[in-house]
């Protein structure tokens, strides 16, 4: 099996976020799941994609964490493109299947950036009551009640483009860097709400970014992650949903400044005549190393 180890969501050689990547031979089958969960654990990235080629133009991609199988991760399919690019079993400038846990979708390869729908949006919930907004924001190492006080008015909300999150606005890039979670209190937190983790964000940007972000999904072994492609999606609904995204718009997300590993996530949202929304998350991403590896 061809190992690949891919830096996504940077042209930058060690920025963005590594995810490792397995191509399985020609007609083989996935190891068992025991095995990728191990191999994702040995490889200790924060996502680890196993790829089975189905024909030309489609791929079965599955994502395991150190952890566990996730239904989608969207560093790790920029990344397993970017592989699949760089191993000559894609051309550029084409287009190709995704069959995932999340549905099957699109990726659009355009001069070797990636281009990928995610799974439908949802907005599955919100915290909206006093103890469930103090309890988030202790858990996080802030306030509420300061956080109010500095102009935050936007409310958590559980949002899904594949995996489930809390988007958690915060009043300025300074309070987003003071952020500092229990990591147990956060862990028991996303069990009890039954999301990935919380993606914490303010829009208290430069000109031409639409946030900057910092991701934590202690529940699958992620403390923190330097770029997620799926939550970003996940924020461009919930943006849209309370109007700091309009329809049709390119959004621009900034992550993983705190870890020194600076990413750059970008989506587009449009918007059909019904109302029903689909979000494309893109990205570029570097080669870091490439072996075989023993399974």
């Amino acid at each position: 099996m061809k190992l690949y180890i891919v830096d996504a969501f940077t042209e930058t050689l060690f920025g963005g976020n590594p995810a490792g990547v397995v191509i399985l031979p020609e007609g083989a089958d996935f190891p068992t799941d025991e095995v990728m969960v191990k191999t994702a654990a040995e490889l200790r990235y924060s996502e680890t994609a196993f790829i089975k080629r189905i024909n030309e133009k489609e791929f079965n991609i599955r994502y395991f964490t150190p952890a566990a199988e996730v239904d989608l991760c969207g560093h790790a399919t920029i990344g397993s493109f970017k592989a699949l690019l760089y191993g000559g079993y894609i051309e550029d400038n084409n287009s190709y299947i995704n069959h995932t846990l999340a549905g099957d979708l699109n990726i659009d390869i355009k001069d070797g950036f990636v281009l990928m729908d995610m799974a439908t949006p949802v907005k599955i919930n919100e915290i909206a009551d006093e103890e469930g907004l103090v309890e988030l924001y202790k858990i996080m190492g802030l306030d509420y009640a300061d956080q109010k006080a500095k102009g935050v008015t936007l409310l958590p909300q559980m949002v899904s483009t594949g995996l489930p999150d809390i988007m958690m606005p915060v009043a300025s890039q300074a309070d987003l860097e003071a952020i500092a979670p229990d990591f147990p209190a956060l862990s028991k937190l996303s069990e009890k709400y039954e999301v990935v983790g919380v993606h914490a964000f303010t829009t208290e940007a430069e000109e031409g970014t639409t946030c900057h972000v910092r991701n934590f999904a202690p529940l699958y072994d992620i403390d923190e992650e330097a770029a997620t492609g799926t939550s970003n999606g996940a924020l461009t609904y919930y943006g849209y949903l309370n109007g700091f995204v309009k329809a049709g718009d390119d959004c621009r997300f900034v992550q993983g400044e705190k870890m020194e590993r600076p990413s750059v996530i970008l989506s587009h949202i449009d918007v059909d005549a019904d109302g029903a929304c689909k979000i494309k998350v893109g990205g570029s991403g570097v080669m870091v190393a490439e072996g075989d590896i023993k399974l």
